[in-house]
């Protein structure tokens, strides 16, 4: 994102509630992959994998010296063939054996499904923490130790009950500028990355672009 999507990104949020949501839900993730955690998964719904977040997760890694950021992101389908490389090839089977320590991010601005779903409560229950960033999803709220989402309807007041979530933009002129934003491709989900690199992994930054 560059420095003028920043700037805008900060006016359609500013007088909301998604800065201080924001700052909060960074915290958490920050302090559950602290240097003595375990390690960091990414994963998304079967329709969208977050390779944009992964990409930007694994910079802020290195131009912040915090490796602990770096992820390791789940697939729901693994290509098959010796030619994928090693930290594209890892399955939904790996959140079967996350347990203690270890961090389970969820993005899902759709449908999570119920076999991922599945996937995140045996996370849960060998320990892992679990954050996620949906499109107000419950069930995935009930199993998320904290949680950030972002209903898809504008004018949503609906909020789950089992997990302390923000409530998007409500005003006529933020709509407005929302609506602006994203036309030029702000808040940027993981189909934003895709339509930039539509092979995948190749030619972004980081580990999910150098293939």
């Amino acid at each position: 994102m560059d420095a003028v999507r920043v700037a805008l990104l900060r006016e359609v949020l500013a007088g909301t509630e998604w800065l201080q949501a924001t700052r909060r839900f960074a915290g958490s993730l920050r302090a559950s992959v602290g240097p003595r955690a375990g390690g960091l998964l990414l994963v998304g719904s079967e329709r969208h994998e977050p390779w944009h977040l992964a990409a930007h997760l694994d910079d802020e890694a290195a131009w912040s010296g915090l490796p602990e950021l770096s992820p390791t992101l789940v697939r729901h389908r693994v290509p098959e063939g010796a030619a994928v490389p090693a930290h594209l090839a890892v399955g939904l089977g790996r959140l079967e054996g996350a347990g203690r320590g270890e961090t389970l991010l969820v993005v899902a601005p759709d449908d999570p499904g119920a076999g991922l779903l599945e996937r995140v409560n045996d996370a849960r229950r060998g320990g892992a923490t679990v954050l996620a960033l949906d499109g107000g999803d419950a069930e995935l709220h009930a199993l998320a130790h904290d949680a950030l989402s972002a209903p898809r309807a504008a004018n949503s007041t609906s909020t789950p009950s089992s997990t302390w979530s923000a409530r998007p933009p409500g005003r006529t002129a933020c709509r407005a500028r929302a609506a602006a934003a994203s036309r030029t491709g702000w808040p940027g989900w993981p189909n934003t990355w895709r339509r930039r690199h539509p092979r995948g992994g190749e030619g972004a930054c980081g580990p999910y672009g150098r293939g």
